[in-house]
């Protein structure tokens, strides 16, 4: 207990005092000895009921149902729910946890990716002398280390640069970041530096040259947010919370205090969406932990309930990998309208982003083509002349809603801090409202705290901090290998299962299917450009999968990274938990049309798709259109007007290339605007302008024309010679 009284005075005063005591060699022994002491203090008294195999979902809610009471019910299955989950359950607390649809749905799944403190938050601290965003920022640091220590697998530090185009600007913003290192203190990941203007080019060979002074690196973590959401909700399972997603609360239970007369939450009376059973959670205490839905639930407590969430809706784009290095991320501090880009490697592709606009609350936020042009276009500002950022490559994209915390009056969400409030209403309903996915942890500690001292809940103090999370024991930045040797995956699919599952990686290998071939031994990918394979499937349900989109959004990542691939992949996805989960027909249908139209809405599949439309404009000069309709009359020799696959097959035979019937009716379908089984003329002149225009990339069939093209070109007529004479 000493060790934690005086860990807790070492986190509350920082780093800055004791690293100007110690030298550097002792400041890294006092910071490694400071997480292992931690890591003992967290974990000592804890036991682990759940350790080897998780509950299933079926005897999760039989918990909810047989409890008689619970001491804390979290209502919410966001990275703030589930770290309220995880701090109650460690206090040795009888902890539940509902979510009304799956962990990490809403705004934790649809973040920046950064674990970081805030640039710009400090920024605004000290030229506006606010003291309150800087102890946001020094307890954002202080939590980005922990995080980073807890979910080693999960997270890493990454290099931010920010270039510099005016002389004047390279002390001001040096001035700035290195203010960023010293708020860190001893917590400081690496030591932000000064680069030129050569040096800068190196690193990041496709940043604009024209003007530029310089750059500064500055380091934050970044992490897969929807996996690590996942990971704290697992480990508050696995240490006995009784968690249960698809369980959403219809209206919360109140009694009467025998002492005061006055009504108090005791619990909530929930729904299984899935099978529509109703029934009630008691509790002692119930926290409402909804992120953009908070005013929801507190209306369910009171009516006349004022409003303390201001939505903000976020969106990000993902462009292909080559956009960016692939250990370097960009920030442009001051983009057209004052608002910051960040641009960061993820996952071998690049994200752009985020959007700040009001926006309503909803389930289901849409990424509008307004805000995926205005990030492109400052993508555009800060990339060389060469690299030609296009429409069509926007692989994917999606907006999420910031639960910012505001003065219902407020119109501007660019200048609201990301602070949080705790508050507990007259009949004890517990809300923690607003924060960053970086403080999490912190905001959870300072939710159990408040309850347990307002409701008078026995409980022990906090034990987060150094307490890791789910498969991070026993990972280590080589444990891929051991997959490789052990299983014979392929070393990509290895890195993937070891950076998403940690140590639990071994779990999802021994049931991967051997392939039969020479190599891989076992592990088939779900679609060839990724290393998701089809053992996930299987092991997500371990995880509370319910749903396709639950595959393709949360366990993978695959429609956060490229909506075609993760449209590909939905059959072979729906046919494997089809099959685990004994759907119907009907049922599978049901989920593969659910999964479309959440890629298709939610993932910005509809944005992507209408760059080429029945209405879209053919803007190609003379020449180009002769061209094209040179090329296309190869493959409709017969001047028919149109293309089908069977005109298609028969030009590929030629030059003994084959494409299966399948295949080529998905290539042309992509093109067939009205759907009738062939690609008129003037549908492949749109598609061309489209490209032209740089509205559709990487158009399959655009490709394939083209490669083919070049390849009757290349071999030309054969001769009378060659054909025997004509005899």
């Amino acid at each position: 207990m000493a060790f934690r009284k005086a860990l807790k005075r070492t986190v509350m005063v920082g780093g800055g005092a004791i690293a100007t005591v110690f030298g550097l060699s002792q400041v890294i022994e006092y910071r490694k000895k400071q997480a292992r002491l931690a890591l003992v203090a967290a974990e000592s008294e804890l036991k682990v009921p759940f350790a080897d195999e998780l509950p299933a979902r079926q005897e999760q809610l039989a918990a909810l149902q047989n409890t008689e009471e619970f001491d804390v019910l979290v209502v919410g299955g966001g990275a703030t729910g589930v770290g309220c989950a995880l701090d109650a359950v460690t206090r040795n607390l009888k902890t539940a946890l509902v979510e009304r649809s799956d962990f990490s749905s809403g705004t934790s799944s649809r973040s920046t990716k950064l674990i970081h403190g805030g640039v710009r938050y400090l920024q605004k601290a000290i030229m506006q002398l606010d003291y309150e965003q800087y102890k946001m920022v020094k307890e954002a640091l202080l939590e980005r280390a922990n995080l980073l220590e807890i979910a080693p697998h999960l997270s890493a530090p990454l290099p931010i640069m920010l270039p510099v185009y005016k002389w004047w600007q390279l002390p001001y913003y040096w001035a700035g970041i290195k203010m960023y290192d010293v708020v860190a203190g001893i917590y400081c990941l690496k030591s932000s530096y000064v680069l030129s203007k050569s040096k800068a080019l190196e690193l990041f060979p496709m940043l604009k040259k024209d003007k530029l002074v310089g750059a500064i690196v500055y380091y934050d973590g970044q992490h897969n947010d929807a996996r690590m959401n996942l990971a704290i909700g697992l480990t508050a399972a696995r240490y006995g919370a009784a968690v249960a997603n698809y369980t959403e609360v219809v209206h919360l239970l109140k009694s009467t205090d025998p002492q005061t007369g006055k009504q108090k939450v005791c619990g909530a009376h929930c729904r299984d969406v899935i099978t529509g059973k109703e029934f009630d959670v008691k509790a002692k205490c119930v926290i409402n932990a909804t992120g953009p839905f908070t005013d929801s639930l507190r209306k369910m407590d009171n009516q006349e309930s004022q409003n303390i969430c201001q939505p903000s809706a976020g969106v990000h784009i993902v462009i292909p990998g080559y956009y960016s290095p692939d250990n370097m991320g960009l920030l442009d501090p001051a983009t057209s309208d004052g608002r910051v880009i960040f641009f960061l490697p993820w996952e071998n592709m690049t994200i752009a982003g985020t959007t700040d606009t009001p926006t309503s609350v909803t389930a289901h936020p849409i990424p509008g083509e307004d805000d995926i042009n205005f990030i492109l276009r400052e993508v555009r500002n800060y990339l060389s002349a060469d690299v030609e950022v296009r429409r069509g490559d926007v692989l994917a994209a999606w907006s999420g809603i910031r639960p910012l915390v505001t003065d219902p009056n407020s119109k501007d969400t660019q200048s609201i801090c990301r602070n949080h409030v705790v508050s507990i209403s007259d009949s004890g309903l517990v809300t923690i409202a607003g924060g960053k996915w970086t403080t999490y942890r912190s905001m959870a500690e300072e939710t159990l705290d408040a309850a347990v001292e307002r409701l008078a809940l026995s409980a022990g103090p906090c034990k987060t901090v150094g307490l890791m999370l789910d498969g991070a024991k026993g990972w280590t930045p080589t444990f891929y290998i051991r997959l490789v040797q052990d299983y014979g995956l392929e070393k990509e699919v290895a890195q993937h299962l070891a950076s998403t599952y940690g140590a639990k990686a071994y779990d999802v290998a021994k049931i991967a299917q051997v392939t039969g071939q020479r190599w891989p031994i076992v592990g088939k990918r779900l679609v060839s450009e990724f290393p998701y394979i089809e053992a996930e499937v299987l092991y997500a349900i371990k995880e509370y999968a319910c749903t396709a989109i639950d595959i393709i959004a949360r366990r993978t990542r695959l429609g956060f990274l490229n909506v075609q691939a993760a449209d590909e992949a939905l059959p072979r996805i729906v046919e494997i938990m089809g099959k685990e989960l004994d759907w119907s027909q009907e049922k599978r249908t049901a989920e593969l049309d659910a999964a479309r139209k959440f890629l298709y809405h939610e993932m910005g599949y509809r944005s992507r798709s209408e760059q080429l439309t029945k209405t879209s404009e053919i803007n190609l000069d003379y020449q180009e259109v002769v061209r094209y309709k040179k090329r296309f009359h190869k493959f409709d020799k017969e001047r028919k007007g149109f293309i089908t696959t069977v005109d298609v097959q028969q030009v590929l035979e030629n030059i003994n290339v084959h494409i299966d019937e399948n295949s080529l009716h998905e290539i042309l379908n992509e093109v067939d605007l009205n759907k009738n089984g062939q690609v008129e003329i003037d549908e492949f002149l749109q598609l061309m302008s489209a490209v032209k225009k740089g509205q559709v990339s990487d158009s399959r069939l655009a490709i394939l024309m083209k490669t083919v093209e070049e390849s009757l070109d290349k071999r030309g007529p054969v001769t009378v010679d060659r054909s025997g004479g004509g005899v």
